[in-house]
């Protein structure tokens, strides 16, 4: 789409289409850079709507004389040969999709959602915000999660990632990306099809045909849109990816230049078969025009409403580029009503990547105050929230300005500021309409793993497979006193890395509206509450349901008391209220506490008995890749459950002594395992994979086991390990970054902090012995050698509760990289930096701290 970009800032633009990103490129965009130590690249670049940009064409391959694609043509980008290596997100070329076959493609069954789309509602009586409206303009959202070629398939072992949590103020998401370097069709990965489906959210992904400034051949478009007899061989690749993936549509962003009117016939021609043979979707881009130019009209009108209606549905949505007004706005409407298409089926795009919330909007052109929606609304890469933010908090509390607005409660959006929030215009949706529903509050990422409560891994992490469904209103307090604080809690959890947590200064009652539902009430159901307090006594908490005879009004069940302080069921029974349908779920505290704080790890409405599901049978190992001589990742995969109802499937290594340690979990049949540690000399270890339920009930384990060779020998045992930092620059330069073994990534392969005081943490897991440290500065990842650390010290200790001692002191160094022997035993590392740069530059870049040692 569009750069829309002013003249003072086109100069500071560099752009690229070439796979390998360049020393500087930010990762969730590599067409945009910033200048080496820039410590937030998102608030340095400009709006652009194109994924991936180059001033020239890429290099590209010559086709042989048995190669049917034409010259110019790459193929697609190629993994490591490794049967265990980590999979990724698909992508192709026009004519490279054509030889996709998911029964030969090794990544192909880690990309499949098992999530069918829920379906959802939006009771407009239940609308947070006055000014709301329910089922008209619609919200589409156009988000790069990561580089085209860069999309695991299940998640990774890193907490920070765009882990969406406003699924309810949505309704489409596009999983952007493309590029003329890496491949111009992009599929969406199984985690964004797992967590948009279970929130009733369609996804499609992307075709992106980009200007010829930028890389684009015309011949790509001929490509795409070429016949062969009575079909459209892409056509039948499109359809086929997005049955097999399981999402639900494509984007089509055609850009390049050099059409024609034949081929802007042939365009619509291949849609309307493809939707024939569907059920498939699409979603046009207002840039090419029925006579063949490109020509954003910024508007629908008699050039571009073919790709909506030709004689019979086109595309079933278009998305308007940013030039919009009140008056294209209007006439837009008018325009597709003669049609006899839904205005609502237009969506009038707006740019945040550069902005964000600070972005200036025509909000009285789309969504007018007190009025019926004119078109609906398309935001292209609202994940600025994450690209632009300091860290995992930071994140979340610009998300939440930016969906829910400035007071986070969508109930009061009022602000100065232009932008409300998207509650404020567009009334939440719910997706909770059939049971069992269970939440643990989970929001796909996190520092730490817990199942029932137990932990059973430590380090970060990030799935949104696992997400559970977040609550509808975030947050809706309502009281005559004083308001507790209802929060999302990364500290603890009872299931996975999060959990719902109130806390403050209790003098009245507090009813905490959670989630909007609809979903019937039998004689066996039963509503069950884990808790959690800091001593034993009185929760002074209840369960409030309100149900949809009486919406607004709220029945409450006292959740009594807790013997300990940890995890604890209540369960409820129901049956009073058999016949009637829950229309809100929610809590209410009452009486008094000076300083109320209670955690709530899990939420769940179900019928009858917890069921647990029969075991996955067959499991085996794929494939396994040695990372080093004591970590392997593997390719697991096994036959579903046989009977019950699969939430997900954890995987675990079995410990000495029987414990167990979490691996990670999927819907699917099919698991990567991107980290598994051998236990001193171990020559077998056994891998288990049990089965959960809807209802959180467990199967017995399939099990399979990983051999081991040779001894250990020395290795960099800090890799992968759990990081932690005084600060980072931004979202893409955690303190993982550090230890994730590598440095050739661009400008965003480290970790990077400005604040006063400057340290990073490893913890190695366990007690190691150490031979030598390792510090990797600025120039060691391709920046300036005035970036490299001047002056710092390393420090050792084996347990938390112990001293640290110094191990290494360093000043004036100059070098890249610094090597230190040692001979020390430790667990925990501590990199503190006293002087970051050899100028005035208050940034420290640490791309990588290697602690060498058995």
């Amino acid at each position: 789409m569009r750069r829309r970009v002013s003249p003072a800032v086109c100069g500071a633009v560099i752009a690229t289409f070439l796979v390998a990103l360049p020393a500087h490129a930010d990762p969730e965009n590599p067409g945009l850079t910033a200048p080496p130590g820039t410590p937030s690249p998102a608030s340095s670049t400009i709006p652009s709507i194109t994924p991936s940009a180059a001033p020239t064409a890429p290099t590209a391959p010559t086709a042989s004389t048995t190669d049917p694609r034409p010259s110019g043509t790459p193929a697609r980008s190629t993994r490591a040969a490794e049967p265990g290596a980590q999979p990724y997100a698909s992508y192709w070329y026009p004519n490279t999709i054509l030889d996709w076959n998911p029964a030969t493609d090794p990544d192909a069954r880690f990309n499949r959602s098992r999530v069918p789309l829920r379906p959802r509602t939006s009771d407009p009586a239940l609308k947070a915000n006055p000014n709301a409206r329910a089922g008209e303009g619609k919200v589409a959202s156009l988000v790069s999660f990561a580089p085209t070629s860069g999309n695991p398939s299940q998640g990774s072992l890193d907490p920070n990632y765009y882990a969406f949590t406003y699924w309810q103020y949505i309704d489409t998401l596009v999983f952007w990306g493309g590029s003329a370097g890496e491949g111009l069709i992009l599929a969406p990965n199984a985690t964004v099809i797992d967590a948009a489906h279970r929130n009733g959210v369609k996804v499609y992904g992307t075709v992106f045909f980009p200007p010829t400034a930028y890389g684009g051949q015309i011949q790509w478009v001929r490509d795409f849109a070429r016949k062969s007899g009575s079909s459209y061989p892409v056509a039948d690749k499109l359809v086929q990816a997005a049955q097999y993936y399981g999402f639900d549509g494509w984007f089509i962003n055609q850009e390049t230049a050099g059409g024609d009117a034949a081929l802007a016939t042939e365009i619509r021609s291949l849609m309307k078969y493809a939707r024939a043979k569907g059920p498939i979707e699409f979603m046009w881009y207002d840039a090419m025009t029925e006579s063949g130019p490109v020509s954003w009209q910024d508007a629908l009108n008699g050039n571009n409403d073919a790709f909506l209606e030709d004689g019979g549905r086109v595309a079933d949505s278009m998305f308007l580029d940013f030039g919009w007004g009140a008056g294209a706005l209007a006439s837009s409407r008018t325009h597709a009503r003669g049609l006899g298409r839904d205005e609502h089926e237009l969506y009038a795009g707006i740019d945040t990547e550069a902005n964000g919330y600070d972005t200036g909007v025509n909000w009285d052109a789309v969504f007018p105050t007190g009025q019926p929606h004119v078109t609906s609304l398309g935001i292209y890469r609202p994940e600025w929230t994450w690209k632009s933010s300091s860290g995992p908090a930071d994140f979340r509390t610009r998300d939440s300005r930016f969906w829910v607005g400035a007071n986070a409660d969508p109930s009061d959006t009022a602000t100065s500021s232009s932008w409300k929030g998207l509650a404020h215009h567009v009334a939440e949706s719910t997706a909770v309409t059939a049971k069992p529903f269970v939440t643990g509050f989970n929001t796909g990422h996190g520092d730490f793993y817990n199942v029932a409560g137990t932990r059973v891994r430590t380090g970060g992490w990030n799935n949104l497979s696992l997400q559970d469904v977040p609550p509808t209103y975030r947050w809706v307090v309502e009281s005559t006193g004083t308001r507790l604080t209802p929060s999302i809690d990364y500290g603890d959890a009872y299931e996975g890395g999060s959990s719902l947590r109130l806390t403050g200064r209790l003098d009245a009652a507090n009813t905490v509206r959670l989630y909007q539902a609809r979903l019937p009430v039998t004689a066996d159901t039963r509503l069950s509450v884990v808790v959690k307090t800091p001593a034993a006594g009185p929760t002074r908490l209840k369960a409030a349901v309100a149900f949809t005879d009486a919406p607004t009004a709220f029945t409450t069940l006292d959740l009594g008391s807790t013997g300990g302080t940890g995890w604890e069921r209540k369960t409820l029974d129901l049956s009073a209220y058999a016949g009637r349908t829950i229309a809100q779920l929610g809590l209410r505290a009452e009486g008094s506490a000076a300083s109320y704080d209670i955690r709530v790890g899990q939420l769940a409405v179900y019928d009858g008995a917890v069921d647990a599901p029969a075991a996955p049978s067959g499991l085996q190992v794929l494939g396994a890749a040695d990372v080093s001589p004591s970590r392997k990742s593997l390719r697991l995969a096994w036959t579903a459950s046989g009977s019950g109802q699969v939430h997900h499937y954890d995987v675990y290594r079995r410990d000495a002594g029987g414990s167990r340690t979490y691996l990670g979990a999927t819907p699917n049949d099919a698991y990567f395992v991107p980290q598994l540690d051998r236990a001193g000399s171990e020559t077998v270890t056994t891998i288990e994979v049990e089965a959960v339920s809807t209802e959180y009930g467990r199967s017995p384990a399939a099990t399979a086991t990983v051999t081991w060779s040779g001894e250990p020998g020395e290795e960099n045992v800090a890799l992968g390990r759990t990081a932690t930092a005084s600060g980072q620059c931004n979202a893409n330069e955690g303190p993982a970054k550090a230890v994730n073994g590598s440095v050739t990534g661009g400008n965003s392969d480290k970790w990077c902090t400005t604040t006063g005081e400057k340290w990073l943490e490893v913890d190695l897991g366990s007690v190691r012995s150490l031979s030598r440290l390792v510090v990797r500065h600025a120039q060691a990842g391709g920046e300036s050698a005035q970036f490299n650390t001047r002056d710092f010290t390393i420090q050792a200790r084996s347990g938390s509760s112990d001293p640290w001692r110094t191990a290494v002191t360093v000043t004036g160094n100059t070098a890249a990289s610094t090597t230190h022997p040692v001979t020390l035993t430790a667990r925990y590392l501590r990199l503190s930096i006293t002087r970051p740069t050899q100028n005035t530059d208050p940034a420290a870049r640490i791309y990588e701290f290697e602690a060498w040692g058995r």
